[in-house]
């Protein structure tokens, strides 16, 4: 389960997401090189022609190839969600799975458009098939948000079926598939005028998705498009169903509290993921694109719940804290969340103890942001500041 939004502003689009993954399962944040194409390139399970790779930062569960969310240097961002249609995954061969679509269209598309021919291009050549959970075995299909600074594509697929829709100013996918009529590219074996929701199976849960797709619709409404901030959208990912709370720039608000336990009509489902022992949001991004070209590119970054955990500001594709890619940053923030869902009113102190520093750490950012030169060291700077007050909590918190 995941939850994934952006807006196109005037002064460029916002992309958030919350990767929703086994509680156990370990998520890495790291800056990926370019690469050069030549040779053969394998992804989970596919092989292709590599076509070489632009620099990007992105995060991934500790034993895919593939991404769950990302950002490139052109400014594309990217998120999956997975998604149940009335083609079973699991009756088809090992191919590409939505992780390594994120991944290749970072790697190959400068623009959302470019991006969104790509993968649309391979999921042609390859199609779709592969375990995407280590921990149930699990295999799905995705649906996704390509952005970048002026424009955004949704993207749903069913195996090697697909539509897609412009984004015109906002957009929100949980879990399900959300277009009906008004795609406007598809694959070839979808008629004009399809209704794609008749692609949904009939026997899949929505309430689940609808429950986290109205909040964040509901957060992009609430706020004139060209006041919504990053800082608002980390509020929304911490959402445990009563509103978003936790803004990095009010370090004072008091705590949400957790949601109840988890019921098939949707409660105790929150963007801000507890389903205790099952699923968990692992990781969270909050990107910035600008479209000014001379704006430097931004992210804020969140290993774990993001509740327990501090968005960290880095600034794609290679000014970020290289401890993220080592599992015992992610799994030190899990200890927390355990502590919190084993006792909920452990959380007050938890963010008591962070939230000054994140506050702090977004302020400084937006001062270092214009100086290329000082960005690396910040991000690494900020990391070891988030570490030291994380060790403080390793031990239980009065």
């Amino acid at each position: 389960m995941c939850d994934t939004l952006c807006a196109i502003r005037p002064a460029g689009t916002l992309f958030a997401k919350n990767s929703d993954r086994p509680s156990t399962e370990a998520q890495l944040i790291e800056a990926l090189p370019p690469r050069s194409g030549g040779g053969t390139l394998r992804a989970e399970y596919a092989e292709m022609p590599d076509a070489g790779a632009y620099a990007l930062s992105g995060s991934r569960p500790d034993w895919l190839w593939g991404l769950e969310h990302g950002v490139n240097e052109h400014r594309v961002a990217i998120g999956n969600e997975k998604t149940w249609t009335t083609l079973d995954p699991a009756k088809e061969p090992e191919a590409l799975i939505g992780m390594d679509l994120v991944r290749l269209g970072l790697e190959r598309g400068a623009t959302a458009g470019e991006a969104l021919d790509v993968m649309t291009s391979l999921l042609a050549e390859h199609g779709q098939g592969g375990v995407c959970d280590r921990t149930t075995g699990e295999s799905y299909f995705s649906s996704f948000i390509i952005a970048d600074p002026k424009a955004a594509w949704v993207l749903e697929t069913s195996g090697r079926s697909w539509v897609a829709a412009p984004v015109s100013e906002t957009a929100a996918i949980s879990n399900r598939l959300t277009l009906r009529t008004e795609w406007t590219r598809s694959s070839p074996d979808v008629a004009a005028g399809t209704d794609w929701d008749s692609f949904r199976h009939p026997d899949a849960p929505t309430a689940h998705a609808d429950v986290r797709l109205a909040a964040s619709r509901a957060c992009l409404a609430a706020t004139p498009l060209a006041d919504l901030t990053p800082a608002r959208l980390a509020a929304h990912l911490r959402d445990h169903g009563e509103g978003p709370w936790g803004a990095p720039d009010e370090p004072d608000a008091a705590s949400s509290a957790l949601p109840g336990e988890y019921r098939p009509d949707g409660a105790g489902v929150s963007v801000c993921m507890h389903i205790r022992g099952f699923q968990n949001t692992t990781a969270s991004i909050i990107a910035d694109l600008p479209a000014d070209p001379g704006a430097p590119l931004r992210a804020w970054v969140a290993p774990g719940n993001p509740c327990v955990s501090v968005f960290v500001p880095v600034f794609p594709p290679d000014a970020v804290p290289a401890a993220l890619a080592d599992p015992a940053a992610w799994r030190a923030f899990a200890a927390l969340r355990d502590r919190v869902e084993a006792d909920s009113s452990a959380l007050s102190p938890i963010r008591a103890a962070f939230a000054p520093l994140e506050a702090a750490l977004w302020r400084e950012a937006d001062n270092v942001a214009p100086h290329p030169e000082r960005r690396t060291a910040f991000a690494e700077s900020a990391w070891r500041r988030v570490s030291e007050v994380l060790a403080s909590l390793q031990a239980p918190v009065s």
